[in-house]
């Protein structure tokens, strides 16, 4: 088991309980950051993107441990010199590989879930990612490699580095003196999160802030510039897997529709948000130009339906770490269609907090289908570890089915805005 996988049993509930603390604070505090179901929406996010991260689906175009091992000029040591000198590389490449998701057309869609919710909260920084096929991080990683620094500090400081930028995210904490100088604050993430014209595009840092100051992409937060939080082209849903394919789907159909082969290219290539003229006339997308006349994503859900949900969303996490916990006991196969049959679920659930009632039902239907494929293909006399887990898996797929059948009977139609 790999150390991402072993520190997520430590970090989530801490996570955990530090969302919940979030919630109570800001509630005394009388200061309302928090929507339920948009909470729903972002562990349910990093739920997919944990079993997606853990399984390391997607193509590797170049891997750390071969510049490693065909580039090194020289070996740093000793080992407390190396871990400082690889912090530093990782951040900084952190911060120009953030810089690009954000630049260009095609990285945006990578990074979008995670600008996606219209508050700001501790949960939206588990809003991560699902759709990153194609990996050449290491690539930022050239000075360490080139110095020799083994992939096991990496392997070690990758996760910690990724969990550091958890706690950020939050309005509750206001500038904090001499470490908005070097170190990324709330104050910084807020204006990264921001959509007002004079905050957008800055303050890509992940730990450090440094990075931005040098490179020209600083913008303190300002009191007479309260930030609105969101995308410029408003998700208008709850369900992260959408989310995580809307962007590509729209470059797609519009370098289907443009005309010219030279927009078809480029389209992927340009600045974020860029449009062929031809279908920006065409096909006009709804977006919030102005920040102040933003109108927040809001379903008129149940209580019964949110309450649910949230059991939904506690047992998918459950099982996520359930599948991690006997991933060396079962086939790669079996891995992959419990985590794919993760992914489903939370599709079905978001779903039905859009109010998409048969899109919720069909995904059941399917997820149901992907466990029975396990039963009938598993020799459960090999592998006696495996048998009570996918009963387990079968028995909750099989209530959650017909709760989502009750809810399509009984929750109101929906006035979505």
């Amino acid at each position: 088991m790999s150390f991402f996988i072993q520190s997520l049993f430590i970090v989530i509930p801490i996570f955990i309980i530090l969302i919940v603390l979030e919630i109570i604070v800001a509630k005394k505090m009388k200061i309302k950051i928090n929507n339920p179901v948009d909470i729903i929406s972002s562990l349910s996010s990093g739920i997919t993107n944990i079993a997606k991260d853990g399984l390391k689906f997607g193509v590797l175009i170049i891997s750390y441990s071969w510049l490693v091992k065909h580039i090194t000029i020289l070996k740093i040591e000793p080992i407390w010199l190396a871990i400082i000198i690889a912090f530093i590389v990782q951040d900084f490449s952190g911060y120009w590989l953030h810089r690009m998701n954000h630049r260009i057309n095609i990285f945006w869609n990578r990074h979008i879930i995670h600008h996606s919710s219209e508050e700001f909260n501790l949960s939206c920084a588990l809003r991560q990612e699902i759709s990153t096929i194609v990996r050449f991080g290491a690539i930022f990683m050239l000075p360490a490699a080139l110095l020799g620094i083994s992939p096991t500090i990496f392997a070690v400081l990758g996760p910690i580095h990724l969990f550091m930028q958890f706690w950020y995210h939050t309005r509750l904490i206001n500038k904090m003196g001499l470490l908005e100088k070097i170190f990324v604050t709330p104050s910084h993430h807020r204006v990264h999160h921001a959509i007002n014209t004079k905050y957008m595009d800055k303050n890509y840092g992940q730990i450090l802030i440094i990075w931005d100051k040098f490179f020209g992409t600083f913008q303190p937060e300002l009191k007479e510039e309260k930030p609105v939080y969101g995308i410029i082209r408003p998700a208008n849903t709850w369900n992260p897997i959408i989310i995580n394919y809307k962007h590509f789907w729209q470059l797609l159909k519009d370098a289907y529709y443009t005309k010219t082969w030279k927009d078809k290219l480029r389209i992927w290539f340009m600045p974020t948000g860029w449009r062929p003229k031809d279908v920006e006339d065409l096909f006009p997308i709804k977006s919030t130009r102005d920040s102040k006349s933003q109108i927040k994503y809001q379903t008129n859900n149940s209580r019964k339906l949110i309450l649910w949900s949230f059991f939904q969303l506690f047992i998918s996490g459950s099982l996520m770490l359930l599948m991690f916990s006997i991933a060396s006991k079962i086939s790669n196969i079996t891995l992959f269609c419990l985590a794919f049959f993760l992914i489903l679920n939370v599709f079905s659930y978001t779903s039905m907090l859009d109010g998409r009632k048969k899109i919720s039902i069909i995904t059941d239907l399917i997820k149901l289908a992907f466990i029975l494929y396990i039963i009938l293909t598993q020799d459960f006399n090999s592998d006696i570890f495996l048998e009570p887990y996918i009963i387990i898996f079968a028995t909750y797929a099989v209530i959650s089915t017909l709760a989502t059948i009750y809810f399509t009977k009984s929750e109101p139609q929906l006035n979505i805005s």
